[in-house]
């Protein structure tokens, strides 16, 4: 199909669109106006019987008739005791009532046609990106590869690595198009390559120092062990704390995989933000004996829809991180509310080590660690798992740190 023929076939489609909607219209108009005039004769008729009685008396008969001599279909008005109160034939009020009716409709057809090329304009604009996406369909299907031009696409396409940075260019007019398609489609293709070997290589290098610190362990065991009570001890307890590090790493590390392949789901229900913080509050001050809580209630309920169980594991994935990097016997503060604007909110505040303003921009990067937090216990995964839970309930981190003087993460839903 040629351009030109394109054009008229979309030319075609817009004019019977628009024929469609003229005629719809019109029929509306019909039957508005034929309603108008039913209400009309109504309101005169009872308008006439006012004027003659002063008021709409009751116990009176209204009925119509028809006498050729007197001018047609007759209104009549008659009272219990037979008295005529009222009697008008019709024919010269609906002559007049017919020819108003007549003018509004030939006014309301003139204002469509006078709407035409308006509303033209604006079916046009609306089926623009169908009539582009046809005309670029019909420029690919017309098309024709020869054999030439498929070795050429084999062999740029064998010569690219993807570590690598070079694109595809086959300095060909017919496969330009082809060619950005291609190049859009590899630059996403290595950005997700670089994510997953980086992905990988951070994963093998935390597995790797807990697998060594156990088999130095075991080996140690093997040698002595057997029969040093210190040495035995000693190894059972470094081997049972890297065992469940490394459980608790595999265990984030699934988390996050299920998460990236769409098998992790959101379970919304009707939450009070208030009360599961409370419960988390409750919780931390049993668990964590090493510092005070304190939980800045909010009357109000807080009402969201979340998945309760991975809001919660959100917030005390923070309240960990809080504990760990607090001194024994400072505060840590939760509380939860509403913004200024109204957005429901959660809150963890410690006065821990705080972080450096450059780390604060890379803190929910995965494996990221920080030099001053190093020296502590983690996976680096736990606010990467934070930040998945809180973008798929649509929300947002709003940080403040200082080095020395705590941080607040406040999580806005």
């Amino acid at each position: 199909m040629s351009q030109t023929e394109n054009r008229k076939k979309v030319s075609s489609i817009t004019r019977k669109l628009h024929f469609h909607e003229i005629a719809k219209t019109t029929w509306l108009y019909i039957r508005v106006d034929f309603l108008m005039l039913l209400i009309a004769a109504v309101c005169f008729l009872l308008g006439q019987e006012v004027a003659v009685s002063g008021t709409l008396k009751a116990g009176v008969s209204r009925y119509f008739t028809y006498d050729h001599d007197k001018g047609g279909i007759i209104y009549n008005a008659v009272e219990k005791s037979g008295e005529v109160l009222l009697r008008i034939p019709l024919r010269t009020y609906l002559f007049g009532a017919m020819m108003v009716l007549l003018g509004l409709f030939l006014l309301q057809f003139l204002f469509l046609w006078l709407s035409y090329f308006r509303e033209d304009r604006k079916i046009r604009r609306i089926l623009s990106p169908l009539d582009q996406l046809a005309l670029r369909a019909d420029e690919l299907s017309r098309i024709s590869f020869s054999e030439d031009k498929y070795q050429q696409l084999e062999e740029a396409i064998a010569r690219i690595q993807p570590e690598g940075k070079e694109t595809l260019s086959f300095g060909d007019t017919d496969l330009a198009g082809v060619e950005t398609a291609m190049n859009n489609l590899l630059l996403r293709m290595r950005d997700t390559y670089r994510q997953q070997a980086r992905f990988v290589n951070d994963a093998s290098h935390e597995l790797r120092t807990p697998i060594a610190v156990i088999q130095g362990y075991a080996n140690m065991l093997d040698r002595w062990g057997k029969e040093d009570q210190t040495i035995l001890e000693e190894s059972i307890t470094a081997i049972r704390h890297e065992s469940d590090h490394m459980n608790h790493l595999v265990e984030q590390l699934l988390f996050l995989a299920r998460g990236d392949s769409g098998r992790t789901t959101l379970h919304l229900e009707e939450t009070d933000l208030s009360a599961m913080m409370q419960e988390i509050y409750e919780e931390s001050f049993m668990i964590d004996e090493k510092h005070p809580y304190r939980f800045n209630s909010n009357r109000d309920s807080v009402i969201v829809s979340a998945d309760q169980g991975l809001l919660k594991q959100a917030v005390r994935i923070l309240v960990d991180n809080a504990a760990k990097y607090t001194n024994e016997g400072d505060e840590i503060i939760l509380s939860c509310g509403r913004t200024e604007t109204g957005q429901p909110y959660l809150q963890v505040q410690d006065s821990g080590i705080g972080m450096e303003e450059a780390d604060v921009s890379h803190m929910f990067e995965r494996f990221y660690r920080s030099d001053e937090v190093r020296s502590y216990d983690g996976t680096g995964l736990g606010l990467s798992i934070a930040k998945w839970i809180i973008d798929k309930h649509k929300g947002h981190f709003e940080i403040l740190s200082r080095t020395g003087l705590g941080t607040r993460i406040r999580i806005v839903l």
